[in-house]
């Protein structure tokens, strides 16, 4: 996270400079080899003598300007971008509880007391559903995920508009046990802390803060690996305890340093994964994404519902009958269908929990598609006639192309379901862990404000700028193409970064006109 221009050279203290606070005994009494920021080189190695850095080329530039410059870029990422960091680890950190609130809160409707017997049939389910809740039309049955679990029968109701109204029933009774206003099968608090974490409940205006937050979290993981293993070229630095763990007898900032970076380094994997599945289903950067996919054909299978013989559906809905339901039907589809429907699936062989939708249309097939999101994962579609039950078609998981496979198991993961409660405890661990990370990187930059008479301030400075001006010529040449791309594939991250370039700029040129 935030760092300062006495870490740019190759060494594992803090050095006495401008901007510095002064050093405390702790501090002298650990000192080591100490180099100068602008040339880069070292005072000392670690065997006590003198060690030269590479020096820089006639013209100025140096390989020690690529950490200038990222240690700048860090700097600026971890303060003017951790305070959405924060916000998205800790409201990811309620959304990972969900299930076990879900139990908390509607346990009464999510599952039932006894579970004797064998279950009633869809039809009689529907039924009982249908009498209490008589409003809009079937949009679908999902059967019980498990035998203390209740069916789900869902309506479309006009005047809940993207939401549903699910019906919550006894399988072994056909007792109707309540109803929610659900999203996409989530309960209400589900969808609130999704919202939440997702958009702060701004609509699309506020997904911009989760996709800030995902486009600069692998930047700010990448630059601080960099800095943290290339720091020294001591001893310590280079052992595996001298990486992953901080350094016990370090005082002040260089402790706290200490934390920040071992706490990153444990993290690094799991936080580059939140990053990249994050971005996936993000606005900007999962709009470039979605191109990626069309482009290699790596799009899920789709599964033809057109019955053979009958007349094609009009508008563009063959193949893709089971993502929106029956919401143009005005009249309830035959619950005795329902049980052939599933009966059809389940002699193909679809088990566990799946979700029976009718035919959107006349001529098209009733859909049934597995839903069990847990590793291993089942996600196999048929294509039922109701008529006599035979399946028409057909699309299986094994057959989703590579890339859609990993996108698919990455946002359940994303989510905390892959692994069930493994799953939640892990990101558990990484939310508050990522929590920690920031703020020891906030008491780094309070720690190295300035405390010297009228030098005081409120916080530290940031690290020297124009250090891209002294980058080799390779660097530039291939970097600025690659940032390039990178501002086209991820929009969000290209544009806040051409703002802070911008500010930075500015910033700079009314320094250089006080100080003129």
């Amino acid at each position: 996270m935030p760092r300062r221009t006495d870490e740019l050279p190759q060494n594992d203290h803090d050095p006495a400079g401008p901007g510095t606070r002064p050093p405390t005994a702790a501090d002298t009494s650990a000192a080591g080899p100490t180099a100068d920021p602008a040339s880069g080189s070292a005072s000392g190695g670690s065997d006590g003598r003198a060690r030269p850095a590479p020096g820089p080329t006639p013209d100025g530039r140096s390989w020690q300007a690529v950490r200038h410059l990222l240690v700048r870029l860090h700097f600026y990422a971890g303060v003017l971008v951790a305070p959405f960091l924060l916000v998205a680890a800790l409201t990811g950190l309620a959304y990972t509880l969900t299930p076990q609130l879900d139990q908390l809160v509607y346990g009464d409707r999510l599952t039932v007391g006894q579970t004797d017997g064998a279950p009633r049939p869809l039809a009689e389910q529907i039924a009982a559903a249908r009498a209490a809740h008589p409003e809009g039309v079937l949009a679908s049955v999902t059967t019980p995920p498990g035998p203390e679990d209740t069916t789900r029968v869902v309506l479309s109701v006009p005047e809940l508009g993207d939401k549903q109204r699910t019906v919550f029933v006894d399988p072994y009774t056909a007792e109707v046990r309540g109803e929610l206003t659900t999203w996409s099968g989530s309960t209400p608090l589900t969808t609130w802390l999704d919202d939440l974490h997702r958009n702060l409940h701004l609509g699309d205006t506020g997904r911009l803060y989760s996709e800030v937050a995902a486009s600069w979290l692998w930047v700010a993981v990448a630059g601080g690996l960099v800095l943290w293993l290339g720091r020294s070229r001591g001893r310590r630095a280079k052992s595996a305890r001298g990486v992953l763990f901080p350094d016990r007898t370090a005082r002040g900032v260089r402790r706290t340093r200490g934390r920040h970076a071992a706490a990153g380094v444990w993290l690094a994997l799991g936080l580059l994964f939140l990053s990249a599945t994050g971005l996936t289903w993000s606005n900007h950067a999962g709009e470039r994404f979605g191109r990626l996919l069309d482009a290699v054909n790596g799009n899920a299978p789709a599964l033809d519902t057109a019955l053979p013989g009958a007349k094609p559906p009009a508008g563009d809905h063959a193949g893709h009958a089971g993502h929106g339901g029956s919401a143009g039907a005005t009249a309830d589809a035959d619950p005795a269908a329902f049980d052939v429907a599933l009966a059809a699936a389940r002699q193909a062989g679809l088990g566990g929990t799946v979700v029976v939708t009718p035919p959107a249309e006349a001529g098209t097939a009733w859909v049934v598609a597995q839903d069990d999101n847990v590793w291993p994962v089942h996600y196999d579609r048929v294509a039922v006639d109701a008529t006599d039950g035979e399946i028409t078609s057909r699309t299986r998981w094994a057959d989703h192309p590579a890339l859609n496979k990993l996108s698919k198991l990455g946002v359940q993961g994303h989510m905390g379901v892959l692994f069930g409660v493994v799953n939640q405890i892990v990101l558990a661990l990484i939310a508050i862990g990522l929590t920690a990370v920031i703020v020891w990187g906030y008491r780094m930059w309070w720690q190295r404000r300035p405390t010297r008479g009228e030098r005081r301030a409120l916080a530290g400075r940031a690290p020297e700028r124009g250090g891209w001006r002294r980058l080799p010529l390779p660097v530039l040449v291939l970097g600025v193409p690659a940032v390039a791309a990178l501002g086209w594939a991820l929009p969000v991250l290209g544009v806040t970064l051409a703002g802070f370039l911008v500010v930075d700029a500015v910033t700079g040129a009314v320094l250089r006109r006080r100080t003129a």
